[in-house]
């Protein structure tokens, strides 16, 4: 079984009450796709200088932000962490000489649990989340997924969240915005077309590429999830969107399925027992 990887903008921490039309999206995708083993998702909102992977068994779900209503503070996806895959991951990335670690401690954030909340909402399968490192540049988070391809014929969903534009200072000005502000129709175009494209050029050097660029992500850590779930379908991908609109004029919520080309079945001698197991198991 090779699964798709998957590039979601999140949006508002509201989605988790309000599913709107990305949170209907996430519920079609959790019921379109074969069940996982377990999910690896890549969240913007957890920034580190080295690539780190959640190891709890049971990951607490992380309330990070404020000024939210006192619903939103109350939900808990408890959703059991994967400690072991957690591992083979860090070896996975060793082998491509990645230094990766794993933090016992971390939870779940937002960027990972509101969207896993509409996907699989049993919060019956496995979790680990994986870090962002905004100080590199797209070219590593690149590099970080192409390392992770293997997941995808062991049965892990490997997700990016992040946002395909992210500026919250035009998002917080017009917060009943219908239609897109013009620099964000005019990127979230650019985006689908230099992924159809697989333009690994244009988009790794997108701040010197797309239009307005630097206006769609005043910072870059939203938009480096989707290096990681892009990198992680592999070379020949194809790409699917799956959600298409627009919060507040100026949170543009495109979503991707990347379609990886088959690769033969892994052997146990290409990883850890857990990985080989997963893999035996198909």
């Amino acid at each position: 079984m090779t699964l798709p990887t998957v590039f979601l903008s999140h949006g508002s921490p509201m989605h988790a009450i309000d599913a709107g039309v990305a949170g209907r999206a996430w519920t079609a995708l959790g019921q379109r796709l074969p069940r996982p083993r377990a999910v690896l998702i890549a969240s913007a909102h957890w920034e580190t200088s080295l690539p780190m992977l959640t190891g709890s068994p049971r990951p607490e779900t992380i309330h990070d932000f404020r000024g939210f209503p006192d619903e939103l503070y109350q939900i808990q996806y408890r959703a059991p962490g994967a400690p072991e895959i957690a591992s083979e991951i860090v070896a996975l990335l060793k082998a491509a000489d990645i230094t990766a670690g794993i933090d016992g401690c971390r939870g779940l954030d937002h960027g990972a649990w509101v969207p896993l909340r509409w996907m699989y909402p049993g919060a019956d399968v496995p979790v680990v989340q994986l870090s962002v490192q905004p100080d590199h540049d797209t070219e590593h988070h690149l590099r970080l997924g192409h390392a992770l391809r293997p997941l995808a014929d062991a049965g892990v969903l490997v997700i990016g969240s992040g946002h395909a534009t992210h500026n919250l200072r035009d998002w917080a000005s017009s917060p009943q915005r219908q239609e897109p502000l013009p620099y964000v129709g005019a990127f979230s175009d650019w985006l689908q077309r230099s992924l159809a494209a697989a333009d690994a050029d244009a988009l790794t050097h997108y701040r010197d590429r797309a239009p307005d660029a630097v206006r769609a992500h005043p910072t870059e850590e939203h938009f480096l999830p989707l290096f990681i779930a892009w990198g992680a379908a592999g070379e020949g991908a194809t790409t699917e969107r799956i959600v298409e609109g627009y919060e507040a004029g100026a949170l543009a919520l495109d979503s991707f399925l990347f379609h990886p080309v088959a690769v033969p079945a892994l052997t146990p001698s290409r990883f850890g027992p857990a990985m080989a197991d997963m893999s035996a198991s198909d």
